[in-house]
């Protein structure tokens, strides 16, 4: 893909047109060029990595200048803690329907399973996961590990309510909460976007994995032969 493409797919709107493009200002219009700027912070770091990546990189992929981006964010470190938080919110808000909702605690898990793993398919997994915390100051990383833990106290609250209600076999609550993030987050190591599989996909599969494991599936009875002869 070359620059041009390449930066108008990144500071594109659905439409397909750039934030920035013509100069008549439209409603949502600093929110949409905000979104656009962490987005495209996003990609640069999951392809850079987070320390080979400027600001000057960023203003390029987007096609604007770099006091446009100082104009959205003060800094780098703000750019990767909006990113954290871009990842995050989604499955927080999972999470939050998933309490609200009524039906049994492991439909509901399901749910939350589904929208960690679309979140962590997204531009944001690499930022959540794979760049440390330790690029954050003490304020910001607190933060973030706060959020962090409230996922996971989320987590083991639909897995209790699932063992009250029998739709989740006795587990260790805290155990189990840590190996179903620790299964999603490793998404973010090996996912690409220009896969055969989406994101939604790939959150299919991570759900049926945890809804059946490992076992054994009935083999179908051949076609003309009936259970007796089996």
């Amino acid at each position: 893909m070359n620059q041009t493409r390449r930066r108008a797919k990144i500071g594109a709107e659905p439409d397909g047109t750039s934030p920035w493009a013509g100069r008549r200002r439209r409603p949502r219009d600093h929110e949409l060029k905000r979104d656009a700027v962490i987005r495209a912070a996003a990609r640069a770091f999951n392809e850079r990595g987070y320390h080979h990546t400027s600001l000057d990189h960023i203003a390029a992929d987007l096609g604007v200048t770099k006091p446009t981006v100082y104009y959205y964010v003060a800094n780098k470190e703000q750019l990767l803690f909006e990113c954290f938080l871009a990842g995050l919110t989604p499955i927080r808000q999972a999470l939050g329907d998933a309490e609200r909702r009524g039906g049994t605690a492991r439909d509901r898990l399901n749910e939350v399973i589904r929208g960690y793993a679309a979140a962590i398919a997204s531009e944001y997994g690499w930022c959540m996961v794979r760049a440390h915390d330790q690029d954050l100051g003490p304020e910001m990383r607190h933060q973030i590990n706060a959020l962090k833990s409230e996922i996971d106290q989320g987590i083991r609250r639909l897995l209790r309510a699932g063992m009250d209600d029998g739709s989740i076999g006795s587990c260790d609550p805290k155990i189990t909460a840590f190996a179903l993030a620790g299964a999603l987050n490793w998404i973010a190591h090996w996912y690409r976007a220009d896969q055969a599989l989406s994101a939604t996909e790939v959150a299919d599969a991570f759900v049926g994995f945890f809804e059946h494991g490992l076992r054994p599936r009935a083999r179908a009875t051949p076609p003309g032969r009936s259970e007796r002869n089996t």
